[in-house]
């Protein structure tokens, strides 16, 4: 009985150590994919059931003064909060940004983040805190409205389980097609922007960064395919109104 008893404790021990590993594992996997899963289901959802959502219009905040923070500083939460009051007046299918100093929304894929401005996109420990917050201004980038180019990428390459938590926000950009429309908001004001190119590019290949125009252009950058670093997919939308 002794050595039963021995036996059965050995593969007890087993066992449970076994489920406990693929326990953890489940539960590290829907962390790191759970962000991108939740995207994904919302637009096959709005796309089945023929769901268009559209950007909310709300009140713009005040623009600041000179010694009031801006666009280049940090996020005037105060500010923030008196844009977003209104914001149970909305319908489910209106888009509140959640910046007016600085954001970005795309209707298609109901993305919706602020935008962190002079991001370094070669300063790893920079970017990645930078996404935390939500997308990233390439660092060097023209303003919005302007003839040049404005650059915001969102992707990351401290770990593994971040590459996929931070390109979350632009996931569904591959959804993404010539006349789709793009919102950036700054300093208060909107500015629509509208595709007119999506292509994949090399890691290395710094040239859409790199670019300058003579009318305003819009540039995404993030990983291709989602949550990996092998390539990088762009897209680019040129200024319609603001």
């Amino acid at each position: 009985m002794a050595k039963v008893s021995k036996r059965y404790k050995i593969i007890f021990s087993i066992r449970f150590f076994g489920y406990l590993l693929i326990i953890g594992g489940l539960i590290s996997f829907t962390f790191m994919l759970g962000p991108l899963g939740v995207a994904e289901v919302k637009y096959r959802t709005d796309k089945v059931l023929g769901v268009k959502r559209t950007v909310a219009n709300v009140v713009p905040t005040p623009v600041p003064s000179n010694n009031e923070a801006t666009p280049n500083t940090k996020i005037n939460d105060q500010a923030e909060k008196e844009a977003l009051k209104n914001k149970q007046s909305f319908s489910s299918n209106q888009i509140v940004p959640v910046s007016t100093e600085f954001g970005i929304v795309i209707e298609k894929i109901n993305a919706n983040a602020r935008v962190i401005p002079a991001v370094n996109p070669g300063n790893e420990k920079e970017y990645s805190l930078a996404l935390q917050e939500g997308v990233a201004e390439a660092l060097g980038s023209t303003p919005p409205g302007q003839p040049g180019n404005l650059y915001i990428f969102s992707h990351s390459t401290d770990a593994p389980w971040n590459i996929v938590r931070y390109n979350a926000i632009f996931y569904l950009l591959r959804e993404l097609e010539k006349g789709d429309r793009i919102v950036i908001f700054y300093a208060n004001k909107r500015f629509d922007y509208v595709v007119f190119e999506k292509l994949v590019a090399s890691p290395t290949d710094v040239s859409y960064l790199k670019n300058r125009y003579d009318i305003p252009v819009l540039t995404l950058q993030t990983c291709d395919p989602p949550g990996t670093l092998l390539n990088r997919l762009i897209v680019r939308a040129r200024l319609v109104s603001s």
